[in-house]
């Protein structure tokens, strides 16, 4: 089945003629290879987060944070199982969840997500439900996952701005593995794409369907793992280092942005169309040889022994002391398996207005901290932050709002509210 591909550089565009599996014209902008540098002027608003604070600001693990319509903050915690509100004045306005068994109650909360009218969602593995919040933070019902058997892996999800479903990517950054034994690995087959999935929240039982089909690289099977004397599957295969992240973010209008690929191209999607528009900078991969998969050993090792006991990766499937967590990871770390290429994107976020921010390698292969692009949905090149001036928010706000999640000189989490020049978000 063929479809229309439009290119479009300056103000030329062509149109061409691709092969595709779905019927549908899709605009390729191809935005300029130079950068054109932003000064990250951000005024501070107001911080929360401190030992020395409120009881209610003392922050164990700060997992998500995010803003609704009326520009209050919300902060996950998901140590203390609880988010906190705090109004636009930096003041606490109030706080919901907890741990437990009943409804409205934690067992395992991994993801969280705030509508623009204050409606909250929590996905909770262990109760395999989403827990449905008003605006006041009072809870008003469960909407349950659909069964599946073998490990389930649940990513970040981002509301949709319309309301009534999220939006959640398979192959995301994983936030919490659960597993199931209500059908067996066999009944769990392997992802075949990393595909954008819109969850529709209406009914007792979450509807998926599939706004847009993210590449997949070729991998081995996905691994199994003993749990209880069951072998439980995993639906993918782990990820390659330095291999394409899938990366997502919502527009205001509906549609998703995201990145699949190694190289720079952001991809524009809406349900019922699929991907429609690629925005194209003139940057590719570079091989992965032997010489930089040697040197990003090297670099993990380092960063494994600078790492206290307490910040050490852990796991419910498999605990142990500090000293066996640090022999597991540098075993880990010897037989990682490499992508044959340095992938170009390294994050993506969308902002409040529709504004996209997405951050490039930094000057290693194994750098996430590079610089970041800005760039809107109709296919305009704003402009670059450089690589260490400001870190990519960890939330987006109206009237410019921005969080940022920093850490003080004790280790305690620290939100910071800063305001954005309107270009920019």
């Amino acid at each position: 089945m063929s479809s229309l591909r439009y290119v479009r550089s300056g103000l030329h565009v062509v149109c061409l003629l691709a092969t595709a599996g779905v019927l549908g014209a899709q605009e390729v902008i191809e935005l300029p290879g130079e950068d054109r540098w932003l000064e990250a002027d951000f005024g501070e608003v107001y911080r929360v987060g401190s030992l020395d604070g409120a009881d209610w600001e003392q922050f164990g693990n700060v997992r998500t944070v995010a803003f609704d319509g009326a520009g209050q903050l919300y902060v996950f915690d998901d140590q203390a199982d609880r988010i906190f509100v705090v109004g636009p004045d930096g003041e606490y306005r109030r706080s919901f969840g907890r741990p437990g068994e009943g409804p409205g109650e934690f067992r395992d909360p991994a993801a969280f997500a705030v509508f623009r009218d204050g409606r909250a969602v929590v996905a909770d593995t262990r109760h395999r439900a989403y827990h449905i919040f008003d605006a006041n933070g009072d809870f008003e019902r469960m909407v349950r996952m659909v069964s599946e058997g073998g490990v389930r892996i649940v990513t970040e999800l981002l509301p949709n701005p319309l309301g009534g479903s999220v939006f959640s990517a398979i192959g995301g950054r994983a936030l919490s593995f659960s597993w199931s034994r209500e059908a067996g690995p066999g009944d769990a087959p392997p992802h075949r794409s990393r595909a954008i999935e819109r969850l529709l929240l209406v009914g007792e039982v979450v509807e998926r369907d599939t706004v847009a089909e993210g590449w997949l690289p070729a991998a081995g099977e996905p691994p199994t793992i003993d749990i209880a004397g069951a072998q439980m599957r995993f639906p993918l295969a782990p990820p390659q280092v330095f291999g394409p992240r899938m990366l997502l973010g919502v527009l205001p209008n509906g549609d998703v942005v995201f990145s699949d690929s190694t190289r720079y191209a952001i991809k524009l999607a809406r349900p019922g169309e699929g991907v429609w528009r690629i925005l194209d900078r003139p940057f590719g991969p570079t091989p992965a040889t032997d010489a930089v998969n040697g040197a990003e050993k090297r670099r993990r090792l380092r960063v494994l022994a600078a790492t206290p006991d307490d910040e050490l990766p852990r796991s419910n499937f498999i605990p142990g002391s500090p000293e066996e967590i640090r022999r597991r990871e540098r075993e880990r770390i010897a037989n990682l398996e490499f992508f044959d290429e340095v992938s170009v994107v390294r994050d993506l976020k969308s902002t409040w207005n529709g504004r996209i921010w997405v951050q490039r390698h930094g000057e290693e292969p194994g750098d996430d901290d590079g610089p970041i692009d800005v760039l809107s949905a109709d296919g305009r090149y704003v402009g670059t932050y450089p690589a260490g001036s400001t870190a990519m928010p960890g939330a987006f706000g109206p009237d410019g709002l921005a969080a940022f999640v920093e850490e003080d000189e004790l280790g305690v989490k620290v939100v910071v509210v800063k305001r954005l020049p309107e270009r920019v978000n």
